[in-house]
């Protein structure tokens, strides 16, 4: 029988490391199996909302955006036209830049002053009641501006960030630029001027910043809530709660018909934002305000209808 030499232990064991480190290295160069977790999660990414057959308004112009996708859909003459109350949009958004809040924080104490308690009883204008003397924080009169909506608490805010509400509008109008909205021109703080103007695109800009403000996308959110001294006071967005809608502002007036710029969720995750402006303009603002809101909720069903069909919402 042929014997094998004698070898001694030592190269057995570095024979053995050898053939060790070439079953990890081909274990490693193996195609591994793909996480369907994963893959999943990936298919909730944002995509590109399907531009078929949306149920755009009929009339006026309209703006969507889905986050995060870059995609911006237009319908419409994408021409400025009076915004009415979306102007408290950038209002706030000003507001906030020069005094951010955190949230659940209160903020500064601003003194009522006898002009906003005068204006409250002015007539054709969306207004609330304060007291001259009063000191509301500055989320208190965030609330005022944004929920009902009141016209004396933009201007007072104005004035109390800038010193008047010429020199606030100089900051909104340099806030606009900073954001690209170059088809936009305020006014006024209120937006009861039918001289301040946007188009749906450019308000679409702003809603974005606007939502990524903590502070402000929780009083947008607010359907009713009580201030002290002002009483129970409800949000003019009635589709706040309904189609996924978490924000953002109602606009009306005669001139400018019904708007709404909103934003409602898809999957919990991502935002559906748009602007729907310039609704049976030249009729009554509550005629204007339906219209808005009516045609805002068919817009948001079918898109977020084409979204979870193509697998973007979960």
């Amino acid at each position: 029988m042929l014997s094998l030499p004698s070898v001694p232990r030592r190269v057995w064991t570095a024979v053995g490391a050898l053939l060790l480190l070439a079953a990890l290295t081909a274990l490693v160069a193996l195609p591994r199996p793909q996480n369907r977790d994963a893959s999943a999660r990936q298919g909730n990414a944002p995509t590109e909302i399907d531009d078929s057959d949306i149920p755009w308004p009929r009339e006026g112009q309209a703006a969507v955006a889905l986050e995060g996708s870059g995609q911006v859909l237009t319908h419409g003459v994408q021409r400025p036209v009076p915004i009415a109350s979306l102007t408290k949009v950038m209002t706030a958004y000003v507001v906030l830049t020069g005094h951010p809040l955190r949230p659940g924080e209160e903020g500064p104490r601003i003194e009522v002053d006898r002009q906003a308690a005068y204006e409250a009883g002015v007539g054709g204008e969306s207004t609330v009641v304060v007291t001259p003397g009063d000191r509301r924080t500055e989320r208190e009169l965030l609330q005022l501006l944004l929920l009902p909506s009141a016209n004396n608490i933009a201007r007072l805010l104005a004035r109390w960030d800038a010193g008047s509400e010429e020199a606030f509008v100089r900051k909104m109008q340099r806030a606009a630029q900073d954001l690209g909205m170059r088809d936009t021109t305020y006014t006024d703080a209120s937006g009861i001027a039918s001289a301040t103007t946007s188009t749906a695109a450019d308000q679409l800009k702003l809603a974005r910043e606007a939502m990524r403000n903590p502070v402000l996308r929780d009083i947008v959110a607010t359907r009713e809530t009580t201030v002290p001294g002002a009483g129970p006071v409800a949000n003019t967005n009635t589709l706040l709660g309904t189609s996924g809608v978490v924000g953002l502002k109602t606009g009306s007036s005669t001139p400018a018909g019904g708007n709404l710029l909103w934003a409602a969720e898809t999957d919990g995750t991502h935002l559906l934002l748009g602007a729907v402006l310039h609704q049976r303009a030249n009729t009554t603002p509550a005629e204007g305000l339906t219209a808005a809101l009516e045609a805002s909720r068919t817009l948001i069903d079918g898109l977020r209808a084409r979204l979870r069909s193509t697998g973007s919402e979960r």
